[in-house]
């Protein structure tokens, strides 16, 4: 017979540390809980580093920062019907909210899944908002409990020079949510994290702390186009920065499309199309017989002749393949032979393997200077949705060659400083210029628009509103100029951080038995009364590990009503219901016409199940109470 568990909030991605922790070293743990004297004594006291002299960076507030990407969310995701476009069939999101906690809410869902992580996070210029992780109100209540907003609404409070904690402000807002970004990378994803030289060595040492230096994939320098800093204190800046950090190591780059340039050294051709030749024999590093010594062996010449892969100085070199590979390229007709004449006026036969041109790709460098700077950022943007509108767009080729480079076609990308909504623009175009089925993820914080700025100006409240207006027009100017039918996803839902739809409990204060019995009848009806059916299925999802793109049917059989969830990322199904009389209507039968597996998950109210029910209900799938 299945247990029945209680729906609680947690913290998944510490719940699932402490699993695998469990899982591998099960004697750490003492009635359930980590015992650090029993790991440290497994692990070896030569493995650990101890006192307060070792390698990394250290800011005041780290402990609390790295904290605070594991603690549970008590917030929730609600859904914003006709705020998007195409909504029944798109799987495409635009989540408004602070993103920390968007983060924390996606982080059991989404693990795992996010091929591609794309982000261009405040650069601490001294005028920038770095985030308060407090939130657990509404955005204008958080932004005036937290001094970022006065009563009126006016004047954001930004992380000033002056502040005393300046870079640490910064750092502790950047850790929690690195954190939780890798906990949601695939084991082949990427970060790709935009920056200026301010923070650019801090932020690539959390990243090595984070990610791990071993998967650091290099720094991208991008010129901009917009000098700054003149002056003759420092040298002017023409350049941004982009840090790319993989999961693990078995992450591989994609590569780029052959320029006019490119083409040109393949100046040969055969049946096989235009091709280059380069030498079988390896050059360069590690070219020597004992750095592979199964790619020492001698060849046949076209004369008969036995060859071997002597280097210039006559040292044993080694080919670029084992013995089966070069026989395969050989089979292949990628072999071709020429005569050479050597230093003392003799002929030797050498090997070379073709390259042929037809889909070869280039090999990305750490050099973006083919990429429009930040100007024609601007003039896109402004012929979008209006000239001034957001300052510092990014440009959507950046983007697209980040999309190219670091993701598949069915590949899921997330951006959680979304701004203008750059990133979803460069997936639709993407999209439809291969073919390709990518969705993104965007969250963006619904952060005030400032009095008098040409974002107000153009009717714009909050920074959220130009999010997912930009990519409305997107989608319309694509459709105006291929037509509205298309295989493509055009549209995106929008979601709303919002209070969860479950009560939680508060300490009691008071004295008398019959407050307490009130309040105590008041937290077991578990639910809100102004909570729709909608945005509490939506909060089960998430925390039962369902993406918000799941597949959501409801079913109705004589008076009870049950909603199921599916979805490709899951062996199971849900199927829900918050009737707080079902188990009068409850029988095996009606489970069978549900179609409910054993494998499936049953949620219910725990008030609306006897004891005799729940047994029932567990002998007949897997349950679960709220």
């Amino acid at each position: 017979m299945n247990e029945e568990r209680r729906i609680k909030p947690e913290s998944p991605a510490l719940e699932d540390r402490l699993r695998i922790l469990k899982e591998t070293m099960p004697e750490c743990f003492t009635e359930g809980r980590l015992d650090p004297d029993k790991l440290r004594e497994l692990v070896g006291e030569q493995n650990l580093e101890e006192g307060a002299e070792r390698y990394g960076l250290f800011w005041p507030g780290k402990r609390e920062a790295r904290a605070r990407a594991f603690k549970p969310s008590k917030m929730a995701l609600h859904r914003a019907p006709k705020e998007g476009v195409n909504e029944k069939t798109t799987k495409n999101l635009i989540i408004e909210g602070e993103n920390l906690e968007v983060l924390r809410l996606l982080s059991k869902a989404y693990r795992g899944r996010v091929k591609m992580i794309y982000i261009d996070p405040p650069y601490n210029t001294g005028n920038d908002f770095v985030y308060d992780d407090k939130f657990a109100e509404s955005p204008l209540e958080y932004e005036k409990r937290s001094g970022l907003r006065a009563e009126d609404g006016t004047a954001l409070q930004t992380n000033r020079k002056s502040s005393g904690r300046y870079h640490s402000n910064w750092l502790s807002m950047m850790y929690p949510r690195l954190a939780l970004a890798r906990e949601l990378l695939s084991d082949d994803g990427i970060i790709f994290i935009s920056i200026s030289s301010i923070e650019l060595s801090n932020l690539r040492n959390i990243l090595d702390e984070v990610f791990g230096e071993e998967n650091f994939r290099g720094i991208i320098s991008r010129a901009t186009g917009t000098p700054t800093g003149q002056g003759t204190e420092s040298l002017t800046n023409e350049l941004d920065y982009i840090l790319a950090y993989s999961k693990c190591d078995i992450f591989a780059f994609g590569g780029l499309a052959m320029t006019e340039e490119n083409e040109k050294i393949y100046d040969q051709n055969d049946s096989g199309g235009r091709y280059l030749t380069r030498p079988l024999r390896k050059t360069g590093g590690e070219d020597r017989r004992e750095d592979r010594p199964n790619m020492y062996y001698s060849l046949t010449s076209p004369e008969g002749t036995k060859v071997f892969p002597i280097g210039p100085s006559g040292y044993q070199s080694r080919w670029r393949c084992s013995k089966d590979t070069y026989e395969q390229y050989d089979n292949e007709g990628r072999i071709e032979w020429k005569k050479s004449t050597s230093k003392d006026e003799t002929h030797e036969w050498k090997p070379y393997l073709k390259f042929y041109l037809e889909g070869r790709t280039r090999q990305p460098s750490s050099l973006w200077n083919d990429i429009d700077g930040n100007k024609k950022a601007s003039n896109e943007t402004g012929q979008l949705i209006g000239d001034s509108v957001f300052d510092f767009p990014k440009p959507v080729e950046l983007i697209k060659k980040a999309i190219t480079i670091g993701s598949s076609r069915n590949a899921i990308i997330l951006d959680f400083f979304a701004g203008s909504g750059t990133t979803a623009q460069s997936v639709i175009e993407i999209n439809e210029d291969d073919g390709g089925n990518r969705q993104f993820i965007l969250v963006q914080m619904p952060e005030t628009t400032p009095d008098g700025s040409e974002a107000r100006k153009a009717g714009y409240e909050t920074v959220a509103e130009i999010t997912k207006e930009r990519v409305r027009r997107v989608i319309k100017k694509i459709n105006d100029e291929k037509g509205k039918l298309s295989d493509r996803d055009r549209g995106f839902r929008v979601y709303k951080l919002s209070k969860t739809g479950f009560k939680d409990w508060r300490d009691f204060a008071g004295s008398s038995l019959d407050e307490y019995e009130k309040q105590l009848s008041l937290h077991l009806a578990e639910t809100d009364d102004k909570a729709k059916e909608e945005d509490l299925v939506a909060e089960i999802m998430l925390r039962e590990g369902f993406p918000l793109d799941s597949t959501i049917d409801r079913l109705e059989e004589g008076a009870l009503v049950v909603t199921r969830v599916g979805s490709s990322a899951s062996s199971h199904r849900l199927f829900i219901c918050l009737d707080t009389g079902f188990s009068r209507s409850l029988t095996v039968r009606t489970f069978e016409k549900l179609g409910i597996a054993t494998e499936d998950v049953f949620i219910c109210l725990d008030e609306a199940l006897t004891d005799e029910a729940k047994l029932r209900i567990r002998e007949l799938c897997r349950l679960a109470t709220i």
